[in-house]
């Protein structure tokens, strides 16, 4: 497996918690709170670019979807639901038969591969959209990382990236707050360095031949303990919408 992007020390983190995936409130609980959210962004993006109606039974037959760092599978089982042909791929290998068994309880057909971005791209294996979710931060090489994600994408197609802000604010709470006071996350989960701007991030894509055309910030609320899109604050957690150009 190519290794020119992954960290070796944030895949044994992750390896760590595997059999965690499913559980609202275990380690992973910062992602379920987070998932309405991500969710309803992704499906809007989709619907928009690929003019599928989420009203329909099955609204994203038809399309290859792929969720990068697919862990669990928290992602994938809902765009499987939705009638995506799905592949989810994970360098942490103790992540896949966590999500194969889950999908298999859910009567749910999900390709899951132990592989990264880099080794997949060389197949030549393509997809109309890419799913790089809470990832990028994670990695040893940024701007390498998003261009395999770029070379996986069918020409027109969608690239979707959210991560975290480098700010004093996403420090007091993705660092502080979650890891120190919550106790959400494991201490250490996440190097604060390693957090991207998003004019860093926009930079980096349009670097790795794509084209950014909208960012948004998740927004947490500690009075309805719920997440919502923000068009405008985007100081802690937000997302990318990118295409690749035909």
């Amino acid at each position: 497996m190519s290794t020119n992007t992954v960290d070796p020390s944030e895949i044994a983190k992750f390896t760590a918690m595997a059999a965690e995936w499913w559980d609202p409130n275990g380690k992973f609980k910062p992602l379920h709170m987070l998932n309405p959210c991500r969710l309803d962004y992704i499906t809007r993006q989709i619907a928009a670019e690929y003019d599928r109606d989420l009203s329909a039974a099955l609204p994203f037959a038809g399309l290859h979807i792929l969720d990068i760092g697919c862990g669990g599978g928290l992602l994938c089982e809902p765009m499987a639901r939705l009638g995506a042909t799905v592949v989810g791929v994970d360098a942490a290998e103790r992540n896949i038969p966590v999500a194969q068994a889950h999908a298999a309880q859910s009567g749910l057909t999900i390709d899951y591969l132990f592989t990264t971005a880099e080794d997949l791209a060389s197949t030549g294996a393509r997809f109309d959209v890419v799913l790089n979710m809470e990832v990028v931060e994670h990695v040893a090489d940024p701007l390498g990382y998003l261009t395999a994600c770029q070379e996986l994408l069918k020409p027109g197609g969608l690239h979707i990236c959210s991560t975290l802000n480098r700010n004093a604010k996403s420090f007091a709470m993705a660092i502080v707050g979650a890891e120190h006071v919550m106790r959400w996350l494991p201490k250490g989960t996440h190097k604060w360095s390693k957090f991207i701007t998003p004019d860093e991030l926009f930079d980096l894509l349009t670097r790795a031949g794509l084209e950014p055309v909208d960012r948004k910030g998740f927004q947490f609320s500690p009075i309805t303990w719920s997440w919502k899109i923000s068009p405008r604050d985007l100081s802690v957690n937000y997302v990318t919408a990118a295409l690749k150009p035909t």
